[in-house]
């Protein structure tokens, strides 16, 4: 096992009707914004709940965070946190609301220009103060209500932002809020959180047993209850094992101490970006598609998840990689998600394009090896066709 730091300050609040807590969790005399996206959270009465939860402190709304939170419209909340001394921001939705609120936390007392928060990658910004932020989350996914990382959309890229300063001081996970969700949305979801697992945990042995075994329970309680969480969108369990894995998949636990691959996130993201597929079904396509050109470099690990997480017996490795490959792309079918481009239209032709962004933004020498150059991702894209 390597070596590492872990540290998670975020405060959970699990459970039905918790939402007014938010009134002890809040600072009595802040200035709060909330930020939400599309209008479900107002539609269906959750604004209003968080608003009455916040009693009689000075708050203001912004909405309209798509589901790829642009930096332009991030940018008009970051002008009124600051035209109104905004000194608490509280995220309701998705991750990407969430996302977007963290970069607006970071972007309020910035003093550069504020792309400059896009060009850091995947290394924490050094930032060590940012505007407190809560979370109440209605979309189980990303896991953003308990990390310090986001994603922004600006133009044709998406950019990763990580900085310590961004976790949330607290997070409301409150099953009952995500029974209105459409399907397609929830097994988004269940795919965005199986894949975060997965290039945590899809790399090479390094005697990581607890984060390998906590891995194979998280992926194994999303084929139990994932096609639950669609049958039946009032069900709570599933809905409370699906919202609680997608917290631990991505809040640092099962990646602490071991390699780490997230080639899938970032092709994915080129597809997004491109062809506005959803995040959670370019991981669906992307993942396979790693697993079978890296099948190789990923043999031990490829062949310890078939057999820990689908019971794959066969005796021939080959076979029983094949197998672990088809009863993933099986069950990412199952939820409705489709697992090849042609699904969404997208053939070779696309493939320059998606090359050109990986290569924009340094994504050259991708895997847990660091040795997956663009003509892998090439090849990774012609598998998935």
């Amino acid at each position: 096992m390597y070596p590492f730091d872990f540290y998670n300050p975020t405060h959970i609040v699990f459970g039905k009707d918790r939402l007014p807590e938010i009134d002890r969790l809040v600072p009595k005399d802040a200035r709060v914004l909330i930020l939400y996206g599309g209008g479900s959270a107002k539609r269906f009465g959750t604004i209003d709940a968080v608003k009455k939860a916040l009693g009689d402190r000075f708050v203001m709304a912004f909405g309209g965070i798509e589901a790829n939170p642009q930096f332009t419209t991030l940018m008009r909340a970051v002008a009124l946190t600051r035209e109104n001394d905004i000194d608490f921001l509280l995220a309701v939705g998705g991750g990407s609301v969430m996302d977007g609120t963290k970069f607006v936390a970071l972007a309020h007392g910035y003093e550069g220009d504020e792309q400059g928060l896009l060009k850091h990658g995947l290394n924490p910004i050094p930032i060590e103060k940012a505007l407190p932020l809560g979370t109440v989350v209605t979309l189980p996914a990303t896991g953003s209500e308990m990390n310090m990382g986001g994603v922004i959309s600006h133009g044709n890229g998406k950019y990763p932002v990580l900085c310590a300063a961004t976790f949330p001081r607290f997070s409301i996970l409150d099953p009952t809020l995500t029974y209105t969700l459409p399907a397609a949305q929830v097994a988004n979801g269940v795919v965005d959180t199986f894949v975060h697992v997965m290039e945590q945990y899809l790399t090479f042995p390094a005697e990581g047993r607890f984060q390998d075994r906590t891995a194979e329970g998280i992926l194994l309680t999303l084929t139990e209850v994932g096609y639950a969480t669609l049958e039946d969108r009032a069900d709570y369990d599933p809905r409370a094992n699906l919202m609680w894995c997608a917290t631990m998949a991505l809040n640092g636990l099962i990646g602490a101490g071991v390699p780490q691959d997230w080639t899938s996130h970032m092709i994915g993201h080129e597809i997004t970006a491109l062809h506005g597929v959803d995040h959670g079904r370019t991981l669906a396509v992307i993942l396979p598609a790693v697993m079978r050109v890296r099948r190789e470099q990923k043999r031990e690990k490829l062949l310890q998840y078939g057999r820990r997480v689908w019971g794959v017996t066969a005796k021939d490795e080959n076979a029983a990689i094949d197998e672990a490959i088809a009863r993933t792309e099986f069950f990412f079918e199952s939820l409705g998600v489709p697992t090849r481009l042609s699904a969404y239209g997208i053939g070779e032709e696309a493939f320059d394009a998606i090359i050109a962004g990986l290569k924009e933004k340094g994504h050259t020498a991708m895997s847990e090896r660091g040795d997956l150059t663009l003509e892998d991702s090439r090849n990774i894209l012609k598998a998935a066709l």
